[in-house]
């Protein structure tokens, strides 16, 4: 998973958001710190309500909105987020709470370079309302996911997972949370893991190596 990187030495990440943007947040962060290979270039989200537009804007990320509701097709919109993050010399999507279905053109063309997370342990309850599932289910362990984005939604090579333990009592929003929890550890681990250069994908599996010295 090699990769250019930016000016300055540092991978340049855009992300992409719908909402809060607290996994955004999370990256960000962890960007700050002098020793992080990485830093945040951009967030675009499709919405432009979304609350983690000023979230990035008050840690002065530039910001950009690409509403998918502008566009009369999915391609175009598509084109117009790839056009603002090449603009940003992005070289890592993360996908952070962004709730539109990617072509596979667009995971094509971002091949092992664009990053989501998944709130549940994949291949365990992909899609949608997962937390709930995994109670109604009975599982003991839930957890969170972060894996490369293929065409097939929620299916591609697994980078890290957490896992976090179901309690009897727990509800869809108590469970959500203590995921959350840890999707805020993991998510900047793996940004850094690519930043390092330490990914390599050998068929299905993410193999880690051990830091460059």
């Amino acid at each position: 998973m090699d990769s250019a990187m930016g000016d300055g030495g540092k991978l340049q990440v855009g992300v992409l958001i719908s909402g809060r943007g607290s996994n955004m947040v999370s990256i960000a962060e962890a960007c700050a710190a002098e020793d992080f290979p990485a830093e945040v270039c951009v967030v675009i989200s499709n919405n432009p309500k979304a609350a983690g537009l000023e979230r990035a804007a008050s840690m002065g990320i530039a910001t950009a909105v690409v509403d998918h509701h502008d566009f009369d097709s999915k391609a175009d919109f598509e084109l117009q987020v790839q056009e603002v993050l090449e603009a940003h010399g992005t070289e890592l999507v993360c996908l952070a709470g962004f709730m539109r279905v990617l072509s596979p053109e667009f995971c094509e063309t971002y091949e092992g370079r664009l990053l989501n997370i998944h709130p549940a342990l994949l291949p365990s309850f992909p899609g949608l309302n997962v937390q709930q599932a995994a109670i109604d289910y009975g599982v003991k362990f839930s957890g969170c996911t972060v894996h490369f984005v293929t065409a097939e939604v929620d299916a591609g090579p697994i980078v890290l997972q957490a896992v976090v333990p179901i309690e009897q009592d727990d509800t869809e929003d108590t469970l959500a949370a203590r995921i959350l929890e840890q999707e805020h550890v993991i998510y900047p681990e793996a940004v850094r893991l690519y930043g390092e250069r330490r990914l390599e994908l050998e068929g299905r599996r993410v193999l880690i190596s051990a830091p460059r010295t």
